[in-house]
């Protein structure tokens, strides 16, 4: 079986907590510290027994989470969170772009830093969106829920959407 396999990990309350191997799924299910809430077509086998691929399982235990935690703002978090494409032409994205840029005092930060294609963050150079004629289709932000993000950037199952909610790269279009 593939080690690159995962499963949603659910808090007692169904509030998405990260994502694990279904192996380590496997384990926290055989320890009773987690039940399956979703399953693959594959199986675990053991000589006496036979265990379900997780896809998603739920603690038994609430678990405290920090509210705080910040994903770090990154190509790879960035491409997923714009859906890897340029925030300027909505063309493939191949670049980050700092919305202020980092000379004018710009921080790198998730609400001033998006996907850009090279002809767009070319064309920008060192100016604001304004100074060179560019508008941004939606208003960059940070994403509301790490896990989430995780998700998209390693490509999630289909029986995590429900937990999920809307994909992040789903952002407040801009009005013009």
């Amino acid at each position: 079986m593939s080690p690159s396999r995962r499963a949603l990990v659910l808090n007692a309350t169904f509030e998405p907590l990260g994502i694990v191997s279904s192996r380590r799924a496997v384990l926290l299910v055989l320890d009773t510290k987690a039940e399956l809430v979703h399953t693959t077509d594959r199986v675990f086998r053991a000589e006496r027994m036979a265990v379900p691929e997780p896809s998603v399982v739920r603690l038994v235990r609430y678990v405290h989470v920090p509210r705080h935690y910040r994903v770090a703002v990154n190509r790879r978090t960035v491409f997923a969170r714009d859906g890897s494409r340029c925030q300027y032409c909505g063309s493939a994205a191949e670049n980050l772009d700092h919305v202020i840029p980092r000379s004018k005092g710009g921080p790198h930060t998730w609400e001033n830093v998006v996907a850009a294609c090279r002809r767009c963050n070319t064309r920008k150079e060192d100016r604001l969106p304004h100074e060179a004629g560019m508008v941004l289709r939606s208003t960059p932000v940070a994403p509301r829920h790490r896990v989430q993000l995780l998700a998209l950037c390693g490509g999630a199952s289909e029986d995590w959407q429900t937990y999920l909610g809307p994909a992040v790269g789903q952002r407040r279009q801009l009005t013009a």
